[in-house]
């Protein structure tokens, strides 16, 4: 079987995904979303890409993935692999969190979004994960019921986590080629609102535009064009749902050059018009 894959529930409130590939993949869909992420790499390993830079995630690492980051998951070295995916909005960490809600999400708010736990609470993590898994595949009676209390509990681990250890030195070693990219997509997410040429980003960082464009993909999984849409629109939602600025100036704001240009683009990505965005969170 090339792929396993079962799941449960609605991002709206909680949605968990387990997946086993054993073929080479890597993610299709170059996205963002409007609520949290957690990634768990039961077996296997991954490149991740989020926000600015690219992690080696290992069997046992956690993603934590914040609200609207720009993310993609790529081939590592094995061809197989194993992840369990958990999504869920504010309205489950108030439910379940109450008090201590602000503490579940210490995790999401952490310098890097990779997680390597001691092996004694990585077992943990696995127990919860693969209990999960195991229930939202047979579905006995009251399964339902083990989703949302595990998931809480793999927060209240993670953030216990985070406050006691200090971040993992071996995600800041980073190679020459994406060290650079690195430097290349922090200039693009501070200057999306400005004409963005590849051929004038090469010149700035000292590269061929051919080099920037290939190195560019392979580093973060994005060609340069898409990464650099999806961070002006992402950008565009924050300013549609956040401000009462109007269309036409949130277009210019964000660096298209052409308020019909910017309104397709806008729902090809989003599914909806600026104006049904602005609506739909207010």
């Amino acid at each position: 079987m090339e792929l396993e894959s079962r799941s449960y529930g609605s991002a709206r409130d909680l949605y968990v995904e387990y997946v086993k590939r054993t073929r080479p993949y890597t993610m299709t869909v170059d996205h963002f979303h409007s609520f949290y992420e957690i990634y768990y790499l039961l077996s296997g390993s991954r490149i991740y890409f989020v926000q600015d830079r690219t992690y080696r995630v290992e069997q046992g690492d956690l993603v934590f993935l914040g609200k609207n980051v720009l993310h993609k998951t790529m081939q590592g070295e094995s061809a197989s692999h194993e992840r369990f995916i958990v999504h869920f909005g504010d309205d489950f960490v108030r439910q379940r969190g109450g008090a201590h809600a602000e503490l579940l999400l210490e995790p999401f708010r952490q310098s890097g979004p990779v997680i390597r736990l001691p092996r004694e609470e990585q077992r943990a993590v696995d127990r919860l994960v693969r209990r999960m898994a195991e229930e939202i595949g047979t579905k006995p009676p009251g399964y339902e019921l083990v989703p949302p209390a595990a998931v809480a509990d793999l927060l209240l681990l993670a953030a216990r986590h985070v406050r006691e250890q200090a971040p993992l030195p071996a995600y800041e070693n980073l190679s020459p080629k994406e060290a650079k990219i690195s430097e290349v997509v922090r200039y693009i997410n501070a200057n999306y609102h400005t004409p963005l040429k590849l051929g004038e980003l090469a010149d700035r960082f000292y590269v061929s535009r051919h080099h920037l464009s290939r190195t560019f993909k392979e580093v973060t999984g994005f060609a340069f064009s898409d990464y650099l849409v999806l961070t002006r629109v992402k950008e565009a939602q924050a300013l549609l749902r956040d401000t009462d600025r109007p269309i036409a100036d949130i277009a210019s704001a964000t660096g298209f050059d052409n308020f019909s240009h910017f309104g397709k683009t806008f729902k090809k990505i989003t599914r909806q018009s600026p104006r049904e965005y602005r609506k739909g969170s207010g």
